[in-house]
């Protein structure tokens, strides 16, 4: 009967334990900063903040094989958006964040529509002309945005009345938002629309020739990116209580792509363990005093070196054996017949 209706392989449990590698750091890495509290718990947080944005960043990038240098736009709309609407107009967090996150949606729809249709490096340098048109805008539209003197008052997140105060329940509250966005991007991949994303990654003219809308996937793609990005600078702003266009200049940018190819791009656990790394290499590197930067950037170095793929991609290929050499019997190592 088992040849007849054979039965789908199981995966080997080393196979699972790599899969769940990139997931066991990363629980690690938080489960340390919930220990310790105080400033460790504050970088993971804001690790946390960018796993969120780099996630959306990875949807455009990784699933699509798209170019953007201007998600930090759509962060800096979610962020003013949250901070003006409950300083000003006093607002909740939930309303102003949701607000901030159809700004962005709209703000998106408006210059993806026609800089979509653009390819290669002429669709990167319009996406990052489109950053550094708002980074100018925060600048200059002091009126609303308060210039570099930023707005400060911001009020934190509050549930149920409760404000969350201490770092270790800001921590829990960015690791559940960080498990739904995990969830959300792994349902997208797996879904028919991701199964488009990866038409599109492919060869668009191959994807068009399936009868796939090439120009509206890159959009839906496009739109969904500059919401989690709206998110996580609602986010920041909240847990900050203040926010200022540095927060969201071209370094942002830099610091997202170097999370993205150190994590893994195309994976889901890439983001958020290339965002806890990244963000706490530093501080480990804090006792080299002088030579932090150094010791930093020689890290960074040899980690794509050693793993081109990222750090999800890495945990794969140990798992991988080397298969066995041909006319050797797998089971006994003897000449096959």
């Amino acid at each position: 009967m088992r040849k007849v209706f054979p039965v789908p392989a199981r995966p080997a449990p080393r196979s699972r334990l790599a899969g769940a590698a990139p997931w066991l750091v990363a629980a690690c890495i938080v489960g340390y900063a919930l220990f310790a509290g105080g400033y460790p718990a504050t970088v993971v947080g804001f690790a946390l903040i960018y796993a969120i944005f780099v996630s959306g960043l990875n949807i455009f990038m990784g699933l699509t094989a798209q170019v953007s240098f201007g998600q930090s736009a759509f962060a800096a709309v979610g962020g003013y958006a949250s901070a003006i609407l409950t300083t000003q107009y006093e607002w909740s967090w939930l309303p102003a964040m949701a607000a901030g996150i159809l700004a962005a949606l709209a703000a998106a729809f408006a210059i993806g529509y026609p800089t979509l249709r653009l390819k290669g490096h002429y669709l990167s340098m319009a996406t990052l002309a489109v950053g550094l048109i708002a980074h100018e805008i925060a600048v200059e539209w002091e009126s609303v945005t308060m210039g570099y003197l930023g707005i400060s008052g911001i009020p934190p997140i509050d549930i149920a009345g409760h404000e969350l105060a201490s770092d270790r329940a800001v921590l829990i509250m960015l690791s559940l938002c960080v498990a739904a966005t995990v969830f959300a991007v792994a349902r997208i991949r797996s879904s028919r629309l991701g199964r488009a994303f990866a038409g599109l990654a492919g060869s668009e003219d191959a994807a068009r020739a399936l009868g796939i809308d090439v120009a509206r996937y890159k959009l839906v793609s496009f739109l969904l990116a500059a919401a989690f990005a709206s998110f996580s600078g609602s986010l920041f702003v909240h847990v900050v209580g203040y926010v200022s266009p540095e927060v969201f200049s071209l370094h942002m940018v830099i610091l997202s792509f170097t999370m993205l190819y150190v994590g893994g791009i195309g994976t889901v656990a890439g983001p958020v363990i290339g965002a806890l790394v990244v963000s706490v290499l530093p501080e480990t590197f804090r006792a080299f005093r002088d030579y932090q930067d150094l010791a930093y950037g020689t890290a960074l170095i040899l980690l794509l070196i050693f793993a081109p793929r990222g750090l999800a991609g890495l945990f794969a290929a140990l798992d991988r054996k080397p298969a066995p050499g041909p006319g050797l019997d797998r089971g006994k190592g003897e000449t096959a017949p």
